[in-house]
């Protein structure tokens, strides 16, 4: 049985409340239809931004959205950070339990250098998108800095999109440099700052509030249709949205019609795992040819054509800048 990706209501609870500081009106029914749940599922998630960017008339509502995030928005999973005793083992602890929040987007981990990580950020929505990712950003930026009695120094933020207001404004409320248009929505920091210790470290706690959220991702463990097919296509990448709709006992056009009810769409969620696995490649060191032959391009100039739609850049390119 199927389910929609859904969010925790503690995060609604965080819009709602910001729209009530700023005196922004959302739709009544709207918000009593949130307030009655323990889970909210992203159509319903994403009306609520919708109403909530509508209202709001700064561009930046987004990052001062997450910056005013506090730990028990993010239910379960929040304390389970706020708890371990490294940096380096809430990271870990996020890539684990992220879905507890939402199911709405991903987290990824990455050691670019010897001198440079990343904790990325994928949505798997449209709406809203440029302000949703600039709350999470900020968010992650602000818990982390918090969590470490500020002494969490990152080197930058990176996003996908275009700045929606002058650079100086975004500099004034994160407080660091923030690089736009990059190939990932990103928090880059030293590797040595994993090893900072978080001020309200728990070890005994932490463990506790795992095995509750073990119990929560159990109850999320059906995946949804989009969880479905981002698995199918990790499997086999080289097919199509026909042969995976076939698999999931659907027309092509069905299988599309589900994924938008969902919020995403099958090219999405196509492209990004495909980015994913063809950057991981090469940086492992494969071939091009090889890495478009895996992935099921005609050849190696199409996948050469699509790697620099994705990123902006060419594998060769990739690989230089990367000093492989």
């Amino acid at each position: 049985m199927n389910h929609s990706p859904t969010v925790t209501v503690h995060f609604s609870q965080a819009i709602m409340q910001a729209a009530q500081r700023l005196g922004l009106s959302l739709p009544e029914a709207l918000v009593t239809e949130m307030s009655a749940r323990d889970r909210v599922d992203l159509e319903s998630q994403n009306r609520l931004w919708e109403a909530f960017c509508q209202a709001a008339d700064d561009p930046l509502v987004g990052v001062d959205l997450g910056l005013a995030l506090q730990v028990g928005h993010l239910d379960t999973a929040g304390m389970i950070l706020m708890s371990c005793e490294t940096l380096g083992e809430a990271v870990e602890s996020l890539l684990d339990y992220h879905p507890i929040v939402g199911e709405g987007g991903t987290f990824d981990f990455r050691t670019i250098t010897a001198g440079r990580c990343e904790l990325r950020y994928q949505p798997l929505y449209h709406t809203c998108l440029t302000t949703r990712v600039e709350a999470v950003m900020a968010s992650m930026l602000s818990l982390t800095r918090w969590s470490t009695g500020e002494a969490f120094r990152p080197s930058h933020l990176t996003v996908c999109h275009a700045p929606r207001s002058d650079l100086s404004r975004y500099q004034d409320r994160l407080g660091v440099p923030i690089r736009f248009n990059a190939d990932h929505n990103a928090l880059v920091f030293a590797p040595e700052q994993l090893r900072l210790p978080l001020i309200h470290a728990n070890p005994a706690l932490c463990r506790h509030l795992r095995g509750l959220a073990d119990d929560l991702l159990a109850g999320l463990e059906n995946p949804s249709l989009g969880g479905q097919v981002s698995t199918l296509i990790r499997g086999h990448p080289h097919w199509g949205k026909e042969r995976i709709a076939e698999q999931l006992g659907m027309s092509g056009r069905h299988l599309i019609r589900k994924l938008a009810d969902e919020g995403t769409g099958f090219k999405l969620l196509r492209d990004t795992l495909l980015r994913e696995r063809a950057e991981r490649a090469l940086a492992d060191g494969e071939r091009a040819g090889r890495i478009a032959e895996e992935l099921g391009f005609s050849d190696e100039s199409a996948f050469v054509k699509a790697f620099k739609r994705w990123t902006g850049s060419t594998p060769a390119r990739f690989r230089a800048e990367r000093g492989d």
